[in-house]
């Protein structure tokens, strides 16, 4: 008996394989969800001419929210799916379907076009955010599982980095778009390679399939409602400044500056940080434990935001200091969410509760930020703006607050 428990806890090279995967998986779908953002205005003049800053605002508000309309549904459809058809399944077919309308953005000329892709691509990516953690919480040594749960987090700003960076190599935004190319070879790997979830199987066999109504029973509702509100908060604040970052950077931008530079840089900053805050958040939760660590990265994620936003007038070097911090806190925070709400179900509805927590707030997020840009007008630009939707850090962290103890 204690050689088998020894093996089954022992990190084998499968793990290593399907870690890698998830993490690819996860990287790309953070390239994806940034890329528009920061080609948004080379894309505008290339498919519009000349628009002004108030028709670009509009055209961003659209093209922003549409894609996180597709996310919320995708994280809550694979979700289910994940719970019935098995873990690696979904995680394949997410993963693919979202590198195949990536590609297909590059070839079009049309905003219509655009936006069905970018809906789609968003339903990919959703899926994979959900699935990803979910699969190596019920794979993964438990010794280790929070620590690599938390690193896994570290992919989606690495995929916002690496659009910063493709922004800033690579002028024409058509070629951009095949990068999704290799997400859908990555989904023809995992065909061939992946082993379905072993506790999944055993409990389908034992237990059946629940219905995806079963997590509002009075035994996870709880769990249920600080999970949504949590991690909620924390994405309408994350998207409402990170979709229009580049935006933001360009209306500061001194005269006489393209911004292209700035625009790549500020992106890259914010992955960086991000990619930090998410390597440490497991040493973060398990030093001060899941409550302490939300409400820590939801405090400063609201003072930085401040002195980011309404402090700064014009374009200066202080900005990417800025950025960076309140990149860290918020990498960090999906690194302990991401450990913490799958272990909050049992494996029956895991996917299913995991993909209501991580999803519902975006269709709250996909009307957030495209309001952003009806704000701009209202509240006298776009750092006001931004700054107005990082009020809900103060709400996730008066939910954690008052939310179960660890």
């Amino acid at each position: 008996m204690l050689d088998t428990t020894l093996r089954v806890e022992k990190i084998t090279s499968y793990h290593w394989l399907l870690f890698v995967i998830c993490v690819l998986s996860n990287v790309f779908g953070g390239t994806v969800s940034t890329l528009m953002s920061v080609y948004l205005p080379i894309v505008a003049k290339d498919l519009l001419g000349e628009v002004d800053i108030d028709n670009l605002s509009f055209i961003s508000a659209y093209v922003n929210s549409v894609f996180i309309l597709g996310w919320a549904i995708g994280g809550m459809a694979w979700g289910i799916l994940s719970d019935r058809i098995g873990r690696s399944r979904a995680m394949v077919l997410s993963i693919g379907s979202y590198g195949l309308f990536t590609i297909l953005t590059g070839f079009t000329n049309s905003w219509e076009l655009i936006m069905l892709c970018r809906f789609l691509s968003g339903f990919g990516v959703g899926g994979v955010l959900v699935v990803t953690p979910t699969i190596l919480s019920e794979v993964w040594p438990e010794k280790s599982r929070g620590i690599f749960i938390g690193v896994l987090s570290i992919g989606f700003p690495i995929g916002i980095f690496s659009a910063g960076l493709i922004d800033y190599l690579v002028s024409n935004w058509h070629e951009a778009f095949f990068v999704g190319m290799i997400p859908l070879g990555l989904s023809v790997v995992g065909v061939f390679s992946l082993r379905e979830s072993e506790k999944w199987v055993k409990t389908k066999n034992e237990e059946g399939v629940q219905k995806p109504g079963i997590m509002f029973d009075k035994s996870h509702r709880n769990n249920l409602l600080v999970g949504s509100v949590t991690f909620g908060t924390m994405l309408i604040g994350l998207w409402g400044i990170f979709s229009w970052l580049p935006t933001w950077v360009q209306t500061i931008i001194p005269p006489g500056g393209d911004g292209q530079h700035e625009r790549g840089l500020s992106m890259m900053v914010l992955g960086a940080g991000g990619l930090i805050g998410g390597f440490l958040s497991g040493w973060l939760s398990k030093g001060v434990g899941n409550r302490r660590a939300m409400m820590l990265c939801f405090a400063v994620c609201f003072a930085m935001s401040f002195l980011l936003f309404k402090v700064n007038s014009v374009f200066s070097n202080i900005i990417y200091i800025e950025i960076a911090l309140l990149a860290l806190f918020f990498g960090a925070s999906q690194g302990v969410l991401s450990a913490y709400i799958p272990e909050l179900f049992p494996s029956t509805i895991r996917a299913t509760a995991t993909g209501f927590c991580f999803n519902i707030g975006r269709f709250v997020t996909a009307t957030v930020v495209f309001f952003v840009g009806a704000l701009v007008v209202i509240l006298g630009g776009y750092g006001n703006a931004i700054f107005t939707f990082s009020l809900v850090f103060v709400i996730g962290l008066i939910a954690t607050f008052y939310s179960r103890k660890d």
